[in-house]
């Protein structure tokens, strides 16, 4: 049973920057929209990533870590592609893709991958700061947050950037007791890391 991880956050505010501790045998990135890395480092990216790029990779996967960056943009880039199209249909496909590839990383994928999706925010009407979607229909037929055991959200306050690691009653953080302190440094391998030695992954990989 693989283990998706959301780390959200506003443009500029580190999600992609977090990656930067790496190394290049260590990571595989689905580059949805083909973004340059905010470093000089170079990490394996498979770039114009779409739902079928990444489940292919994930049925045989040759890594432990995937990060999906931004994966906000399987939604968008879908809800553009429809945009002639009428009705609800479309809304309800999208919500069902995005489900299913979750579904697939969860059933699909030995127990020691983790796969992070670094996703946009948005603020609801109420004020309080969710993973953005496409819509409020697709809102309505999917809680995305809901579909995660952990949730950081990405902070900058102009100088430094940190994760937060669980809800300050204005936004959907979340994570498991005692895994993290309330807030670490912006760093994806630590946060990988953290998450392994929570889990056990590695003895179950040594076994």
């Amino acid at each position: 049973m693989g283990i998706p991880v959301m780390i959200m956050g506003e443009s500029g505010s580190g999600k992609s920057a977090s990656m930067r501790n790496f190394d290049i045998n260590e990571v595989g990135i689905f580059n949805v929209a083909s973004k340059s890395l905010p470093f000089k480092k170079q990490l394996n990216k498979i770039n114009n990533a779409d739902y079928i790029k990444i489940i292919k990779s994930l049925k045989t996967p040759k890594l432990k870590t995937y990060i999906i960056d931004d994966s906000q943009y399987l939604m968008a880039f879908e809800m553009f592609d429809r945009a002639k199209e009428t009705g609800y249909g479309k809304f309800t496909d999208v919500a069902l893709n995005v489900r299913n590839l979750i579904q697939f990383i969860v059933t699909g994928t030995p127990d020691d991958v983790i796969v992070y999706f670094l996703h946009h925010t948005e603020q609801t009407e109420t004020g309080k700061i969710k993973a953005k979607t496409s819509g409020k229909m697709i809102d309505s037929q999917l809680t995305l947050e809901g579909l995660f055991s952990i949730v950081l959200m990405a902070c900058t306050d102009g100088q430094k950037h940190w994760f937060e690691t669980q809800s300050n009653g204005l936004n959907t953080c979340k994570s498991p007791m005692d895994m993290f302190e309330f807030e670490i440094d912006n760093d994806l391998k630590f946060v990988d890391e953290t998450i392994r030695e929570y889990y056990e992954l590695n003895n179950k990989e040594n076994k």
